[in-house]
């Protein structure tokens, strides 16, 4: 099982930036992934509804695209044969990762003007045969060096003779730990914990839950010199289910002990990512539960929104009304898709304040709203225009929201860092955010 390639693409004008070279295949084969792509964007009412996954018919035989949107660009993944599409999916992310950390900001333009360093990655991470090769990007940067204004000055001007890193260096292979290079040096010895959680929810018209979720990670920021032998403790580690680790991890460590103990790459990577089970703190429940008692077991989605909608001919009206339950959340937004032919929208917020605007090329009512503490209830009341006789908009509202920082949702906390190995002692910095996504289901009605 391998991955057939990459395709870059430039989302403005879906025109390729940088491919991989697609050696045993015909030169059309890449350009069919790209016309599947392009094919279903125009199809589709709106860019998030192209599947992630589409079927390409090539001579050959069936084939399959797998793509991810990143901002302005799109990462086209040819696969065929049996191969799971996840794995094409998961090499996407782990490049655009790379991207970031070379470039920073990942656009078109910075790309074109770093071809030179995107192809090398390319061949790097990804091998003649389609198998992900060096991912790792502390052995990354020993093989294809970041660009820097010193180089760029230098392979301008031709200069040669200066000290500075060499392409021959061959450190991240020298080192007896595959993710860490040795010889590090700080003058300042820092480590920084980053916890990030997400809510993905769906409640029906009834505010009842049907599923939700909370999927977290750590992302780390290391910059301690030597060879770091840390060992980090969590509050609430009990709440904690399918992990997954970085290799840094001892995994007999954290099955005993709940403690992540790990010699870390240098630099910036993700420590763990887990998925949250409140229901892991309470005692076993009983083989059969009512619908109501399931719900108790899974995360609570902290506020409540009552919608009315009803459509007439060429049109309707609607009534959105958002009540925080407990906490204070901050980017807070409402998005309700009004139909494929819907144009013109007039809203007035009633209570609660808060900005609306309609988006022509979405079809979609999307409320703003400001800070909002518990008990505080906003009401936004509208109609809409529709080019169809009988409109038909979403059946869901889609909510955003964050909690305020440091909050958590699984109420994960750092409870001690031990550096050993190493004389200094290192500072450490936590911070923690936690956003949600919750599909909100809404009944309306012909009046």
């Amino acid at each position: 099982m391998a991955i057939d390639g990459l395709i870059i693409l430039d989302s403005t004008n879906v025109k390729p930036i940088v491919q991989t070279s697609f050696r045993p295949f015909p030169p059309a084969y890449p350009l069919l992934h790209i016309d599947a792509y392009t094919a279903a964007l125009e199809k589709a009412a709106r860019p998030e509804d192209v599947d992630p996954v589409l079927l390409v018919s090539v001579p050959d035989g069936p084939a399959a695209c797998c793509h991810l949107q990143y901002r302005s660009l799109a990462f086209l993944c040819p696969i065929s044969q049996d191969l799971d599409p996840l794995y094409a999916l998961a090499f996407i992310r782990t490049f655009i990762d790379i991207l970031v950390e070379y470039f920073g900001q990942v656009t078109p333009p910075t790309l074109k003007d770093n071809f030179d360093i995107v192809h090398q990655l390319l061949e790097e991470t990804l091998d003649a045969g389609g198998h992900p090769n060096t991912t790792s990007p502390n052995a990354l940067r020993d093989i294809v060096l970041p660009p820097s204004l010193i180089t760029k000055i230098l392979s301008v001007t031709g200069v040669s003779g200066i000290s500075g890193p060499s392409t021959n260096n061959m450190s991240a292979f020298s080192s007896p730990i595959p993710w860490r290079k040795a010889g590090v040096r700080y003058n300042n010895n820092e480590v920084y914990f980053d916890i990030l959680e997400t809510l993905d929810a769906v409640v029906n018209k009834g505010g009842n839950i049907v599923t939700s979720s909370v999927l977290g990670k750590i992302d780390v920021n290391c910059k301690l010199s030597g060879t770091p032998d840390l060992a980090l403790t969590l509050t609430n580690a009990h709440t904690i289910t399918e992990p997954s680790f970085h290799p840094c991890v001892r995994l007999n460590r954290f099955t005993q002990s709940k403690t992540l103990s790990f010699v870390p790459p240098d630099g910036r990577f993700t420590l763990m990512e887990y998925r949250v089970d409140p229901s892991a703190s309470k005692p076993v429940a009983a083989p059969a539960l009512t619908a109501a008692a399931a719900a108790q077991l899974q995360v609570q989605v902290p506020f409540t929104l009552r919608t009315t909608l009803s459509t007439t001919d060429h049109g309707g009206e609607f009534e959105l009304t958002f009540a925080p339950r407990a906490a204070t959340l901050d980017d807070v937004a409402v998005e309700l898709y009004l139909g494929g032919d819907a144009s013109g929208v007039t809203c007035s917020a009633v209570t609660g304040g808060g900005e609306w605007t309609y988006v022509p090329t979405r079809r979609t009512l999307r409320w703003s709203l400001p800070p909002t503490a518990s008990g505080r209830t906003a009401t936004l009341h509208g109609t809409f225009s529709s080019a169809e006789a009988h409109p038909r908009p979403a059946r869901a509202a889609q909510v955003s929201f964050a909690l305020p920082p440091g909050a958590l949702l699984s109420a994960l906390k750092v409870d001690q860092l031990k550096l050993v190995g190493e004389t200094y002692k290192p500072y450490k910095g936590v911070r923690g955010r936690a956003f949600g996504r919750v599909e909100w289901r809404v009944e309306w009605k012909r009046a």
